[in-house]
């Protein structure tokens, strides 16, 4: 088996070693996917693995904006269509001075295993641009945001591809493109989710990821005959994620005591209450200011500079920030102070040194594609939504999410837990199972 694997990945580094990012998504999959199709005949020998680590389609484009001097700045876009097998392509956009072609083909793989662990009709994609948001007015962005969708619309859809939001793109940038979209190609349709509720946004959709986030770590603390009650909670990440995760996290019980960004992490020991919350939120999303300022109004707390939040004693850890966030010293600090859950709430946030050492302790871990697939099965319902020219209730919404998250984790079980130990490998089962009902269309659909 391990010959069978190191074969697979070297063909794979072949054609993308220069994509460190994407090796890692397509190395975590195939330790554990690998194993399962050899050992089901109905897989073994299609090439079907090696099928769902090639694109589709990968689209690359130029994308030329005037700034607030009249100069005129050039940034690169990107639009990676993995795999349509059982969906039109769904995935975020991310505007950031990191975003590379391997940042978003592991993106775009990462979530056709989220997507398919949803249930609902969704394939896999990502796109973006390294462009930054930080320091842009509104109308730079508004420019930018025309200029980038005057070339994305060519290959987008309400039935082909349906973008969202990720880091550096919220309900302003979503807005712009929109607006764009319509113009362009004169008709109002579904073709972007996390829209603005009054033209047609859905309720829940930006506290989707982190209340999903919460809701995965909840189911896997039950199976313990635990919750979140009384639980010291480290978050990293001050963004959209990180606020709604801490706002489910207070809900349930829990006591957040950390956020961060990336000039460092303020700890709070008394712990964020709803009005720190707000407090935060305002200073992130409307002042757009660092993390650091919290201290200034909340003057009990501190600011470590330059470090993330692991090093802090907690019971439960929800990473909330950026891939490869945690790295294996993380996890041995977080173990150490004796962390019993971690719940992905970004894209691949953890290591695999990381991941490897708190499946050796046998803590409660759940990969991102399971954990934080809230976001866009959310974004489905926005979809659906759309489709019937209609608004669920905040509560019907809710509802719908927290079972789509009880799905995820059943499934994950299904196909990850040891039944001699009893043990539940998240990252295992999550992998499985999304691939599983991709195989399935792939292999109904013949060799396309």
């Amino acid at each position: 088996m391990e010959e069978i694997i190191k074969g697979f990945l070297d063909l794979v580094k072949e054609r993308n070693g220069h994509e460190a990012e994407f090796i890692q998504a397509v190395e975590e999959v195939a330790e554990t996917v690998l194993p399962y199709i050899v050992q089901h005949d109905i897989y073994h020998g299609k090439n079907i693995l090696l099928r769902m680590v090639e694109p589709e389609r990968a689209i690359t484009f130029r994308v030329n904006w005037v700034d607030d001097k009249g100069e005129i700045q050039v940034n690169r876009g990107y639009r990676v269509q993995m795999n349509s097998a059982i969906g039109p392509y769904k995935g975020g956009l991310r505007f950031h001075p990191s975003v590379t072609m391997s940042i978003l083909k592991f993106l775009a793989f990462e979530q056709v295993f989220k997507n398919s662990l949803t249930t609902l009709p969704m394939g896999g994609g990502k796109g973006g641009s390294d462009f930054d948001p930080k320091g842009k007015s509104d109308n730079e962005i508004m420019r930018f945001c025309h200029a980038f969708m005057s070339e994305l619309f060519r290959h987008i859809g309400s039935n082909t591809d349906i973008p969202a939001g990720d880091i550096g793109v919220g309900g302003r940038e979503i807005g712009f493109l929109f607006g764009m979209y319509k113009k362009l190609r004169n008709e109002f349709t579904g073709v972007l989710t996390g829209k603005g509720m009054t033209w047609g946004g859905s309720l829940i959709r930006p506290e989707a990821t982190g209340y999903g986030t919460v809701y995965f770590a909840d189911k896997m603390l039950q199976t313990k005959g635990d919750s979140f009650k009384g639980k010291t909670v480290v978050i990293s990440g001050s963004g959209n994620v990180a606020q709604y995760a801490a706002e489910k996290t207070i809900h349930l019980g829990g006591k957040v005591i950390t956020l961060s960004d990336s000039s460092g992490y303020i700890v709070d020991h008394e712990g964020i209450d709803p009005d720190k919350l707000t407090f935060v939120m305002t200073l992130k999303n409307v002042k757009r200011a660092r993390i650091s300022e919290y201290v200034k109004t909340y003057p009990k707390a501190t600011f470590v500079a330059n470090k993330t939040p692991w090093e802090v004693k907690c019971d439960i850890a929800l990473p909330c920030a950026t891939q490869n966030e945690l790295n294996e010293n993380d996890a041995d600090m977080l173990l150490k102070n004796g962390c019993i859950c971690v719940s992905e709430g970004a894209n691949m946030p953890s290591t695999k040194a990381a991941i490897t050492k708190f499946h050796e302790a046998k803590i409660l871990f759940a990969p991102g594609k399971a954990s934080n697939a809230g976001g866009v099965a959310t974004s489905g319902l926005e979809m659906t939504q759309n489709s019937l020219r209609y608004n669920w209730s905040r509560a019907e919404v809710d509802e719908k999410l927290k079972d789509i998250m009880s799905n995820i984790h059943d499934a994950c079980i299904e196909y990850g837990k040891d039944e001699k130990t009893g043990y539940i490998d998240y990252v295992k089962g999550a992998n499985i199972a999304g691939f599983v009902k991709v195989a399935d269309a792939m292999l109904a659909q013949g060799v396309v």
